[in-house]
């Protein structure tokens, strides 16, 4: 193993401990458990986002037929 990987690794490891969100693979539990919540909050807003403008959509074509 290169010095280089281990340096980083325990910067990461004491990021971690400090309460920083890693921009890598996490190494803690707790942080893997953060950043899996991060993605489903990220995915849960494109969705939304998306269904937002469905509806916006589907009122506007609703409106044509009722004038």
């Amino acid at each position: 193993m290169h010095e280089n990987t281990l340096r980083n690794w325990a910067q990461q490891l004491t990021s971690e401990r400090g309460g920083g969100t890693p921009s890598s693979k996490a190494l803690t539990a707790e942080q893997l458990r953060i950043q899996e919540l991060e993605a489903k909050v990220d995915r849960l807003e494109r969705e939304k986002t998306i269904l937002k403008k469905a509806t916006a959509l589907l009122m506007s074509e609703d409106l044509k037929y009722i004038r």
